[in-house]
């Protein structure tokens, strides 16, 4: 469903549907979106922790996820989603292009970093597999951060200290 795959060390693989070799992630916290579809499950998953998780106490024991079953409207489609949200759960989009060197840059680091900030949940998006959803963004690479559901932040280029930075920042 999110590009997952096997790395080394069972970890995720972040080159899978951004057509680079790239390094692990060994916490697992690392997406790509190879479709839109794809990247609207995953942002809806996103934007549903703050009403969902702030209204309902975890039923089972593990208290800092949420198993999240939602109808959505997208689009004036309506989708289920269903997956685990961590409860105030943080996420990092990387909405890049193959074609775009910043973007190729920054990308290795962006998949190193999520060894490095574990609670944040990566997500990486290429424009053009995801022309419908990623419309809005109008420069390569464009960072967006996202706390309890909603966007809180925008890094647009690259630098991998100041993406460093960012991620400190909203972890």
């Amino acid at each position: 469903m999110d590009g997952e795959g096997s790395g080394e060390g069972g970890g995720v693989k972040c080159s899978e549907g951004a057509g680079l070799n790239l390094p692990p992630s060994r916490h697992q916290n690392l997406r790509t979106a190879s479709d839109d579809q794809q990247l609207k499950e995953i942002l809806l998953n996103i934007r549903s922790t703050k009403s969902s998780v702030r209204s309902s106490p975890a039923p089972f024991p593990f208290p800092f996820l949420l198993l999240l079953l939602l109808l959505k409207e997208v689009d004036t489609e309506f989708v289920v989603v269903v997956g685990f949200c961590e409860m105030g759960a943080q996420a990092v989009i990387n909405y890049g292009a193959s074609w775009c060197r910043v973007c190729s840059q920054i990308l290795p680091n962006f998949c190193h970093l999520s060894n490095d900030f574990p609670k944040l949940s990566f997500v990486y998006a290429d424009i053009d597999e995801c022309p419908e959803t990623t419309q809005h963004i109008r420069y390569t690479p464009t960072f967006h951060f996202f706390r309890d559901g909603e966007r809180v932040d925008e890094m647009l280029g690259g630098g991998e200290e100041r993406l460093h930075d960012r991620l400190w920042l909203h972890s």
